[in-house]
């Protein structure tokens, strides 16, 4: 890797593993003293926390469009502004109405700064050469629960959930306010750049033959995968409890998501970032299935096999959301395409919580036929996707695809 673009990777990297604790991660950790403190129900923190990821959704369409003409710096910079504003908010309520508004905020702030404002600022920069940079990006965020939950953690054990909102707020303004200053500017002004809508091709790239019908499948295709992820993130270890494992099993093959996640994308860097993103995506949409197929079999022991299975679907789908778009559809106008791809998943996100918990206490562990249907379901899209032409692209690394970029 280029020693600019590894930079790039670190800021960002560092960046995200922050926008991701302080957003995403806060609830796990913060939601129950954060209701007791305000004599809510912790339902009702969780439903600000859904209304924060539609918010995210509405904007994201808008912070890539601004990317595509000013590039990812100014759009993050302003969301580390608007994170440490929202969760100042946060940390300040006094009830329900403040606790929404303080979550509308952070969902504008997860709208600009969460990983598709990410992957358009490093496509804004090096075009097509971006797929190793995405990946790396998403190696560092994948330790943001790493991070974040001891963090939030240990702040509210010691002084309280507001004072770990109110650390997440300062430390976007000390730590990710000037990684994110640091990023290098683009090479040329927006207004030269074409931006196509979301069903039109990339000037510069060979078209799917039906790209409006492709961009609607990619829709699906996202919408259905993140959905199974939110629905195993909240309801994993009661979801294999239900299938007879005990509490400390269930826990054991939770924590072996992150890993298997980690060493998923380590694998994407290596071996699979020979492949085309596609096919990638098939591989990753079938291994949750594939391991509900092994827990509907074998049960209570393969709960660890089941475990290991989602979490390396998983973290090669958080990749494959950045590189197939860019591998079909090519760079330009990537962050506002991107943005609206992202809408259906980010709303089929804040509902998978709910949606999922409400099968599983009608269905038992019969609920994973849902998940794995949709898995399943998105496979099966993926066949109708077209596998374009690479372009004749150095690799990332090379300097000449790079030499243009600053």
């Amino acid at each position: 890797m280029a020693e600019g673009v590894g930079r790039t990777v670190a800021a960002l990297g560092t960046t995200q593993t922050l926008a991701w604790a302080s957003s995403y991660y806060l609830p796990a950790m913060l939601a129950v003293p954060m209701a007791r403190s305000l004599g809510v129900a912790v339902s009702t923190v969780f439903a600000a926390f859904s209304a924060a990821l539609i918010v995210s959704a509405l904007v994201g369409p808008y912070a890539g469009r601004a990317i595509d003409r000013w590039g990812g710096k100014p759009v993050l910079v302003v969301s580390n502004l608007v994170f440490a504003g929202g969760l100042a908010a946060l940390a300040s309520a006094r009830g329900s109405a403040g606790l929404f508004a303080a979550w509308a905020v952070i969902g504008l702030g997860m709208g600009g700064g969460l990983y598709e404002a990410a992957f358009a600022a490093v496509v804004r920069l090096y075009g097509s050469a971006s797929r190793g940079a995405i990946t790396g990006i998403t190696l560092f965020a994948g330790f943001a629960s790493t991070v974040g939950w001891p963090l939030s953690s240990f702040v509210e054990a010691h002084a309280g959930w507001r004072s770990a909102c109110l650390t997440w707020a300062v430390l976007h303004l000390v730590l990710g306010l000037p990684l994110n200053l640091s990023l290098p500017r683009i090479g040329i002004r927006a207004s030269a750049i074409p931006v196509p809508a979301l069903g039109e091709p990339d000037p510069e790239v060979a078209p799917p033959t039906n790209t409006r019908r492709v961009a609607m499948a990619l829709s699906f295709v996202f919408a259905s995968t993140l959905f199974v992820s939110a629905a195993m993130a909240a309801h994993l270890p009661r979801l294999l409890q239900l299938t007879g494992a005990s509490l400390a099993a269930a826990v054991v093959a939770g924590a072996l998501v992150g890993p298997a996640q980690v060493g998923a994308r380590l694998l994407e860097y290596g071996f699979l970032r020979r492949l085309h993103p596609l096919l990638s995506a098939r591989i990753a949409t079938l291994l949750h299935p594939v391991g509900a197929s092994v827990l509907a079999i074998a049960g209570a022991p393969a709960a660890a096999a089941f475990g290991i299975l989602h979490g390396g679907g998983n973290g090669i789908l958080t990749i494959v959301k950045g590189t197939l778009p860019l591998a079909l559809f090519g760079p330009h106008g990537y962050g506002e395409r991107q943005g609206l791809l992202m809408v259906p998943a980010r709303i089929a996100q804040a509902f998978a919580p709910l949606l999922f918990g409400f099968f599983l206490d009608r269905w038992g562990a019969r609920a994973m036929w849902l998940s794995g249907s949709l898995s399943l379901a998105a496979f099966g899209v993926l066949f109708f996707l077209p596998r374009t032409p690479r372009e004749n692209t150095p690799a990332m690394g090379d300097g000449e695809a790079l030499a243009s970029t600053h």
